[in-house]
């Protein structure tokens, strides 16, 4: 049974996403501020946090980033609908997708699923899972494992399954639509900020810079593993 945290300050928010997602077969703990939410996280260890950026005191953001210094679990920020810095904003402060208010349970339930379900099969369906080296990059698929300059590399789900995706066919453009498909599971409305987010933080980690060579842009098309 999947674990979900919920950190939700509105009661009756907080009420009706809990009990919609334990219909749905959830196992889930709710909590109504941010430093609630981080004193749950280690003993209740969730499969997925589903976090509202609008929180009393600790806001959402910080939460985010704090989850994000210790633990790689899957977080899906909900915010208001039309508040989209925060939306850019949040994406880049770590979290793998977001819903808007007002929570449609079936969505949230689509999204938790589809997040458990990329990091159950992070390796993309057939690649041969090895182990490959690019210059001082090498990826473990078997082991699901990223060093760089023989460190590992501490990736989030959604960091990871970008890599992987990309870096199984070097040189290879993928528009943001192919890349939210096969990543994210969105389908043609998705929203194109959660590739260009989660490149933005990838290239962080890889200690990319104004001229990256592992996750290029090609401008007006996508994104390529570059292969020099």
């Amino acid at each position: 049974m999947p674990r979900v945290l919920i950190v939700e300050d509105d009661p009756d928010v907080r009420k009706a996403v809990q009990l919609a997602l334990r219909h749905q077969g959830h196992d889930v703990h709710a909590a109504a501020t941010g430093e609630e939410g981080l004193e749950q996280l280690r003993p209740f260890h969730p499969d997925v946090v589903v976090l509202d950026l609008m929180l009393p005191g600790m806001s959402g953001l910080d939460v985010c980033r704090r989850i994000r210094v210790r633990d790689q679990v899957p977080i899906i920020m909900v915010t208001a609908k039309g508040d989209d810095i925060d939306i850019v904003v949040g994406l880049e402060a770590g979290a793998d997708d977001y819903v808007v208010k007002p929570v449609q349970a079936r969505v949230l339930d689509a999204r938790i699923r589809a997040v458990l379900r990329r990091q159950d099969s992070s390796v993309p369906d057939g690649v041969r899972p090895r182990a490959e080296a690019h210059g001082e990059l090498v990826i473990d698929r078997a082991g699901l494992v990223v060093t760089h300059r023989g460190e590992r590399v501490t990736l989030a789900p959604s960091e990871l399954r970008l890599l992987l995706t990309l870096s199984a066919s070097p040189g290879q453009v993928f528009s943001r639509q192919q890349l939210l498909e096969a990543v994210w599971e969105h389908s043609y409305h998705g929203d194109i900020r959660l590739v260009d987010a989660c490149v933005k933080r990838l290239r962080s980690k890889l200690g990319e810079g104004r001229d990256p060579r592992y996750v290029q842009t090609v401008r007006g098309f996508g994104y390529r593993f570059g292969t020099s």
